[in-house]
């Protein structure tokens, strides 16, 4: 009966992220058809989903977490994100009605993350042991929905045309919460987290835990945090539109060799954290992102390929290096207490406010070099990407020049240590 609960926990984080990776790796190059015409407005999407992240907590911990069992919601929200991203394509000409549609479904999906965490959790009883196993079929789920969509819709579309460039992948997704909504009904009863205790604004906003956690050090790693996802959004936002400028296939596939490195990055976590401590596992997470922007230029300049895929490879230093390695940071600095706010602080201030300024950052500057002539160039992609490459360094000098917490890294390499 355990193993069985563990395979529905399993499936539902394998859904939970095949839903995010089905359209979020492959709208950039739809809007950007002749088709779609909405080229100017690629970064839209990716401005929408860091706004439903900063509602997301909010809902979390005002109503969800208090008032509904945990498998209902989840249930109830992918159901209705399925509608809404059914829809969406119905209005491909409406650019207006198009974006809000995505939000809409943003609004309902980016809850669910924190959500499916939370009945994963209930449901298990050493997390530090089984939770990595549960989630790491999240990240296959993701590897998968870009196989799909490769290769799998491939023969949906007609000679020639890649699958991306439709809006298949919308209904794919939509599909896709469809069926997660159905598996809900196989979950055990999750009751809501903080059903009678008090929530405030302040907490949700993490506002107490950064009183408590409040140092030089802490301030400089959430700045730098801000700071990094500013770039980060060029790569979400626009890494596919610049894998079919240079003429790579099966876009969405080739782009899970990001995913596949995270994994096997993460297996190695432990054992970089001996040697390289807290303040250099961050370091090297931020100048991995520099690196990777670089290659992507040089890339384009000729083009060559192994640079390109090389730079996608680096996701899973980008990824783990930094946002897993702060993450662990965090919940070390912040203890028991103040576990949530803080986790949820990182979370508001990274994927909600940074990847906010981002987007449209980015989208500005892609932007000023479109023309009415088409997609841009290899030689504006060259230029482009030299722009979040750039500001990835200076952020990488502020974070090392300005970070110095010794108690964070004895604590850190004193736990690593017992673990190997």
């Amino acid at each position: 009966m355990i193993k069985f609960l563990k395979i529905r926990l399993s499936g539902m984080m394998f859904l939970q992220f095949f839903i995010w990776g089905a359209w979020y790796t492959s709208i950039s190059v739809f809007m950007s058809t002749e088709e779609a015409g909405m080229a100017g407005l690629v970064h839209w999407p990716f401005t929408v989903v860091p706004l439903a992240a900063i509602v997301a907590p909010f809902f979390v911990g005002l109503i969800a977490d208090r008032f509904f069992a945990t498998d209902r919601v989840l249930g109830v929200l992918h159901l209705l994100g399925g509608v809404f991203m059914l829809l969406t394509p119905q209005f491909v000409h409406s650019p207006v009605i198009f974006i809000l549609l995505l939000f809409a479904f943003n609004l309902c999906y980016m809850p669910t993350i924190s959500l499916a965490n939370a009945c994963a959790f209930h449901h298990i009883e050493d997390q530090e042991k089984e939770f990595p196993l549960i989630r790491v079929f999240g990240t296959l789920g993701w590897i998968a929905s870009g196989l799909t969509v490769s290769f799998g819709l491939i023969y949906f579309v007609g000679e020639g045309i890649q699958p991306e460039a439709t809006a298949l992948p919308l209904y794919l997704t939509a599909a896709a919460s469809f069926a997660f909504a159905a598996l809900t009904f196989s979950l055990p009863h999750t009751p809501p987290a903080a059903k009678g205790q008090a929530v405030s604004v302040r907490s949700i906003l993490g506002i107490d835990a950064l009183k408590v956690l409040g140092s030089k050090s802490f301030y400089t790693f959430l700045a730098a945090s801000l700071l990094l996802c500013i770039p980060l959004a060029a790569y979400y936002a626009y890494l596919p539109v610049f894998l079919e400028a240079a003429r790579v296939p099966n876009i969405a596939a080739v782009q899970t060799i990001g995913q596949v490195s995270e994994v096997l990055f993460m297996l190695l976590m432990p054992f970089f954290f001996v040697r390289l401590g807290i303040k250099w596992m961050l370091g090297v997470g931020m100048l991995a992102w520099f690196l990777r922007y670089v290659l992507f230029a040089l890339g384009a300049s000729d083009p060559t390929l192994w640079m390109i895929l090389f730079g996608i490879a680096l996701h899973g230093i980008c990824y783990d290096f930094f946002f897993v390695a702060g993450q662990i940071y965090v919940d070390i600095k912040a203890g028991e207490k103040f576990r949530a706010q803080a986790q949820g602080l990182i979370v508001l201030i990274t994927y909600g406010v940074g990847m906010l300024i981002g987007a449209q950052i980015a989208g500005y500057i892609y932007n000023l070099y479109l023309t009415g002539q088409g997609p841009l160039s290899l030689e504006q992609w060259y230029s482009f990407w030299w722009i979040p490459a750039i500001f990835s360094l200076f952020v990488f000098l502020y974070f090392i020049i300005m970070f110095n917490d010794r108690e964070a890294e004895k604590q850190v390499k004193d736990e690593e240590v017992k673990s190997l």
